[in-house]
């Protein structure tokens, strides 16, 4: 009888083992077919001269592409500015997030749902809409920026924001910040709502003050939401391109290893082996992205 019953288990457990996997399979398609594959193909491109002209012969040149990167003074200092990005939007992001998250988590209802709607909705505009509204904010002319800097002393010259390398690349940065902290704070907001109550309690009654409960309590129990936060915040800081587009096309010093690689695999064309070596600097992006998420994963474990 008991055996019956562990064969009607197994077989029980086998068909929602099987129900699971085809309510997956469209999403593991999915995944096959626009991400994996495709990730294998750009590094085989990689090691070839391919161009976009399907009737050049298309000829293996190992790591040739690699090799010429790293003299390659445009990408150079794409590769820097693409850092520059990364180093300086993703801890002021998280950090951003975290104080207007503890600020905001403890109001009413209506009033949190407002805050979080009003920070939340540049993410939601989509990002052509918004760079558009940036775009003229900070034009040299008609730009309110400069409006609002001349009308209170401060500047007697309009500013080429966008088109000046001294002022470019931080527009840029402030831009992506903007679109980048809706998210975070959403999420921050529902993590400190989860954080154990009664520990926070207890510490306060042992004496601990406001800064050590929230390290020793809040800051641990938040560890898995701000490692999601800083793992996407750099991808998507990596993979700054349209506010590029949008606003500079790499010009003024804002060129970026996102919009070379567009540069030079769509607008190159005509010159060969340029569509190989864009999947070589897409192979580099992913490894920089790969080691850096490796690391906030070790220091987080390591908290």
């Amino acid at each position: 009888m008991a055996k019956n019953k562990q064969t009607m288990s197994r077989a029980l457990q086998r068909r929602e083992d099987i129900a699971g996997y085809l309510f997956m399979l469209p999403s593991l398609i999915f995944f096959l077919g626009f991400v994996v594959i495709p990730m294998f193909v750009c590094i085989g491109y990689s090691l070839t001269d391919a161009t976009m002209h399907q009737q050049a012969a298309t000829q293996f040149v190992g790591f040739s592409n690699f090799a010429k990167l790293f003299q390659d003074k445009v990408f150079l200092e794409a590769l820097r500015n693409t850092f520059v990005i990364v180093i300086v939007s993703v801890p002021t992001v998280c950090a951003f997030s975290l104080w207007v998250s503890s600020v905001i988590y403890k109001l009413s209802g209506p009033v949190l749902s407002a805050f979080r709607c009003i920070f939340y909705l540049p993410v939601v505009t989509g990002s052509v809409a918004v760079t558009v509204v940036w775009k003229w904010m900070f034009d040299n002319y008609t730009g309110i920026i400069n409006t609002a800097l001349k009308g209170a002393g401060l500047i007697e010259k309009n500013i080429n924001f966008l088109g000046d390398s001294k002022w470019a690349l931080w527009c840029i940065i402030l831009i992506l910040f903007t679109t980048s902290v809706g998210q975070p704070i959403v999420l921050y907001v529902s993590a400190l709502g989860n954080v154990d109550q009664g520990l926070v309690e207890a510490a306060k009654v042992d004496g601990a003050t406001d800064l050590q409960v929230f390290w020793k309590i809040k800051w641990a129990q938040m560890m898995p939401t701000t490692l999601y936060i800083l793992v996407i915040t750099t991808i998507n800081s990596f993979q700054c391109f349209a506010l590029i587009q949008l606003l500079t096309q790499g010009g003024s010093g804002t060129q970026t290893v996102m919009y070379y690689i567009y540069y030079t695999a769509f607008k190159l064309t005509q010159q060969a082996g340029h569509f190989g070596y864009a999947n070589a600097m897409g192979v580099v992006l992913a490894i920089f992205i790969g080691i850096l998420s490796a690391l906030q994963f070790r220091l987080a474990k390591e908290k």
